[in-house]
C-alpha cells in the first residue's frame, strides 16, 4: 500500500467530482465491492488471488471480501468486512483487524461484510442514487444483483443519470483520476518496467534453435514470479507472429525465423508492464525479415518522437500508419498515393490493432469500465475501418498518461484472401508480390512510454534492444 494520505486524497478528489454531477442532497451512495476468492476446481483451490484494481485504487486493501461506501451527501467513509475467526486462522494465519486494516486507508468507520446490504437498501428505499462501477468479475455481478434487486444486463450496463444501472457518472470520474498518473505510481509502473525487461532479456537469451518455446516460457515467467507478482498478462511467445494473441507454446524453435514475445510483468503492488520485441531465431535477420522488420521500427520511433502533451494519440496512431505505408511501397507491396492508403486505412490489412492503450493497475488499464469511456474523449469517436477502429487510446495526452507505442506489421494469409475477395484493397495491394509474404509471419515492436510536461521517455532502467543491428548483437 501507499501512504493512508494517497488514498484519502483520492477519494476526497473523487467525492469532488461526483458533487459536480448532481444537486447537494441527490447525489447518493457510491458503493464498492472488493473481489473474492474464485475456485478452480472446489472451494478451497482458489485461483491466484487478485484483487479488483479500482478497489486497489481508492481503498490500497489487498484482501477479499471487502466493500465499502461513500456517501457523496456527506461525505462519510465506511468499510464492509468481517474479521477473522478460528477457522481462518488456523488456516491462514491471524491478520490485523478490519478496523487496523482500514485505518491504514485513511478510514475510521467499519462494519460487518453483510452490513453493505443494508445501507444500499436504505438508500434504494430512500430514492438515492446508488452509484457503482460495472462489475467485471461474475462473483461481483452477482453481488451488485443481490444488492440492488436488478439483473444481470441491468448491473453491468453503463448509462447516465438515474435508473437500474451502472453509474456513466462514476465512471467518467474514476477514469479522469486513474488516466493521469500520481509519481507514487510512475515509480511503481518504472518497477513493473524493470522486471519485463529483466524477463524479455532472460527469454532473448534463451532464444536458439531447437529449444521448446514452452521452456522460454518458463524462464521468462520465473522472473516475474521472483521479483514481483508474476505476468501481468498470459505471455505470447510464438514463431506465428501473424496470429496477434497466440499463447501456444508447443512450438520448438526454428533456424530462420521469427520468434515475437509480447510480454510484462506486475509489481508487488499490482502495477504493469507490456513490452514486445521481435526476434530471428538463429541471432540473424534475412535482408527480406530486416526489411520489414526495419519498417516497424521505424513506425515505433516516428510514434515516440510525436509523442507530448497537446496531440491526440490518434494522429500518432495515423502517423505510424504512414510509415509502415511508406515502407511497404519501398518494398512493392502497396501502391498508389501515401496520403489516399492512410485515408482508405488500407494500413489495417497489415496492422489490424491499434497503436497503444493505457498502461497502470492493469496492463489494459481501466478497459473494465468501458473501452471507449477510457480511450476516447468526448468529442472523439470510433473509426470503422480495420486498425483504427480497434485503437484503444486515441485521446489527446496530458502529462502522467502512460500509454503502450506498439506498431507491428503481419501477414495474414486469412484476412490477405478476403480483402482481395472482396476488393476492400481499392487497389492499392500488390497481391501478386503479397503471395510471396505468406509465410513470412509477423512482426511487433512495443515499449511503455509516459507522456512528461514537455514530451515523453520510455519506462524501464534501460531501453530493451530494437534496432536490428543492436538485436542481432544482443543475441550472441
Amino acid at each position: 500500500m501507499f501512504d493512508k494520505d494517497v488514498y484519502i486524497r483520492r477519494r476526497r478528489s473523487l467525492l469532488e467530482k461526483m458533487g459536480e454531477t448532481a444537486a447537494e442532497g441527490k447525489r447518493g451512495i457510491a458503493v464498492f465491492v472488493g473481489n473474492a476468492e474464485a475456485p478452480a476446481q472446489y472451494r478451497d483451490n482458489c485461483y491466484k488471488w487478485r484483487q479488483d484494481s479500482s478497489w486497489l485504487y481508492f481503498w490500497g486493501l489487498d484482501e477479499p471480501l471487502y466493500g465499502a461506501v461513500i456517501d457523496l451527501d456527506c461525505g462519510e467513509e465506511t468499510i464492509f468486512a468481517d474479521d477473522q475467526d478460528i477457522d481462518d486462522i488456523v488456516w491462514s494465519g491471524p491478520l490485523p483487524s478490519v478496523r487496523e486494516l482500514a485505518s491504514k486507508a485513511g478510514v475510521l468507520k467499519t462494519a460487518p461484510y453483510k452490513g453493505l446490504d443494508a445501507v444500499v437498501a436504505k438508500a434504494l428505499g430512500q430514492g438515492r442514487r446508488v452509484h457503482f462501477l460495472p462489475p467485471s468479475r461474475y462473483f461481483n455481478t452477482m453481488r451488485f444483483m443481490d444488492l440492488t434487486g436488478w439483473s444481470r444486463e441491468d448491473v453491468t450496463a453503463v448509462a447516465p443519470g438515474e435508473g437500474r444501472h451502472a453509474s456513466r457518472e462514476l465512471v467518467e470520474a474514476v477514469v479522469s483520476l486513474r488516466l493521469i498518473k500520481e509519481e507514487c505510481e510512475i515509480v511503481e509502473i518504472d518497477a513493473a518496467g524493470a522486471i519485463g525487461q529483466e524477463m524479455h532479456t532472460v527469454g532473448r537469451l534463451s532464444a536458439r534453435p531447437g529449444v521448446k518455446e514452452q521452456e522460454i516460457v518458463g524462464k521468462m515467467e520465473g522472473v516475474t514470479l521472483s521479483k514481483g507478482w508474476g505476468v501481468s498478462f498470459p505471455t505470447i511467445l510464438t514463431q506465428h507472429g501473424e496470429t496477434l494473441h497466440n499463447h501456444g507454446h508447443d512450438g520448438i524453435l526454428e533456424k530462420g525465423r521469427l520468434l515475437v514475445i509480447d510480454a510484462g510483468a506486475e509489481s508487488n503492488s499490482h502495477y504493469a508492464s507490456d513490452f514486445t520485441r521481435t526476434l530471428p531465431v538463429g541471432g540473424k535477420f534475412s535482408p527480406k525479415q530486416r526489411e520489414i522488420y526495419q519498417i516497424v521500427c521505424d513506425a515505433n520511433e516516428k510514434a515516440f518522437a510525436l509523442t507530448r502533451p497537446g496531440i491526440a494519440y490518434r494522429d500518432v496512431h495515423l502517423a505510424a500508419a504512414r510509415v509502415i505505408l511508406e515502407g511497404l511501397a519501398a518494398a512493392g507491396l502497396v501502391r498508389g498515393s501515401i496520403d489516399d492508403m492512410v485515408a482508405e486505412g488500407i494500413a489495417g490489412m497489415f496492422m489490424p490493432h491499434g497503436l497503444g492503450h493505457n498502461i497502470g493497475l492493469d496492463v489494459h488499464d481501466m478497459e473494465d469500465l468501458g473501452e471507449n469511456l477510457v480511450g476516447y474523449d468526448p468529442d472523439q469517436t470510433r473509426s470503422p475501418q480495420l486498425g483504427l477502429g480497434n485503437l484503444r487510446m486515441a485521446r489527446v495526452l496530458k502529462p502522467g498518461h502512460f500509454i503502450s507505442n506498439e506498431p507491428g506489421i503481419y501477414f495474414i494469409p486469412a484476412l490477405i484472401g478476403q480483402w482481395k475477395s472482396e476488393g476492400r484493397d481499392k487497389g492499392f495491394v500488390n497481391f501478386g508480390k503479397l503471395a510471396e509474404y505468406y509465410d513470412f509471419g509477423g512482426i511487433r515492436l512495443e515499449d511503455d512510454v509516459l507522456v512528461t510536461e514537455d514530451g515523453a521517455r520510455r519506462t524501464g532502467p534501460s531501453r530493451l534492444p530494437i534496432q536490428p543491428d543492436d538485436v542481432e548483437a544482443a543475441m550472441q
